[in-house]
């Protein structure tokens, strides 16, 4: 399947050019995936939905009804109120907003390949990277990104109350840039310059992209040594560093068809 899925890549990419073949995928997927339309576009409301109910409860509700109040003595001797919101709703507020991010915006509350999804979204994360149009930027984006994703999908866990959902996706999302490092690299070493999404996306290069996301997947899935142990890590890093591992492995072996 995979195969006819680059054949079929690399023959559009000789016929049209960047974002016709945007344009193309997208209908593509959509015709693929449509039954997975309803279930991403009800797991995207629904995290969009929590986070904001979570912020707007704290705009909206009286602060004396929502919180302790306590009464000191200022500097001239008055005395004045200071209002603190209880602990327990600022908790509720912070694990919405955890749970939204960590869970890829909702694309993680998919019931069926939630991780493919992620990955997909990570395209995007991807994307935004290229956009600095700097090597470095482009590297320290990726490299906070998996601070980001220690943090925020070791607390998942911790809300969730257990080991690696499948629900937490961030960690897919964020591994994605690494998969194609090699071949960025290889851009700004010849032109001083991160090459544009296009350059992904058109002729040959096109088969290279899927290739690289199905490899990704194939790793993901497959977790050889040293990915399954990783696993094992405490907390968020043992949420991120197997598909991080996964992304390694992908990077290695795009190095033999990079050109």
């Amino acid at each position: 399947m995979e195969t006819a899925v680059v054949s079929s890549a690399l023959l559009i990419g000789s016929f049209f050019g960047g974002w016709e073949i945007v344009l193309i995928l997208a209908v593509i997927l959509i015709l693929y995936f449509a039954k997975a339309l309803p279930l991403m576009a009800q797991g995207l409301r629904l995290g969009i939905h929590n986070f904001w109910r979570a912020t707007s409860d704290e705009l909206n509700t009286d602060p004396k009804e929502s919180g302790l109040v306590y009464e000191a003595l200022t500097h001239d001797n008055r005395t004045a109120e200071f209002v603190y919101p209880h602990r327990s709703e600022l908790g509720e507020q912070i694990r919405a907003m955890i749970l939204f991010f960590a869970q890829g915006f909702g694309v993680g509350r998919i019931p069926f390949a939630p991780g493919t999804f992620g990955s997909l979204v990570g395209l995007l994360w991807f994307a935004v990277l290229l956009a600095t149009k700097r090597y470095e930027l482009y590297l320290l984006g990726a490299l906070c990104g998996i601070g980001l994703s220690v943090w925020l999908c070791g607390s998942a866990e911790k809300i969730l109350n257990q080991k690696d959902p499948s629900s937490i996706v961030l960690d897919e999302m964020i591994a994605l840039p690494f998969c194609f490092l090699p071949w960025v690299t290889r851009e700004w070493l010849a032109r001083h310059t991160l090459p544009a999404l296009e350059t992904f996306i058109t002729g040959q290069a096109l088969a290279a992209t899927v290739g690289v996301f199905v490899l990704f997947r194939i790793f993901d899935i497959w977790k050889p040594w040293p990915v399954r142990q990783s696993q094992r890590l405490p907390g968020g890093w043992g949420v991120t560093m197997d598909d991080l591992l996964a992304a390694i492995y992908v990077a290695l072996l795009s190095l033999l068809f990079v050109r």
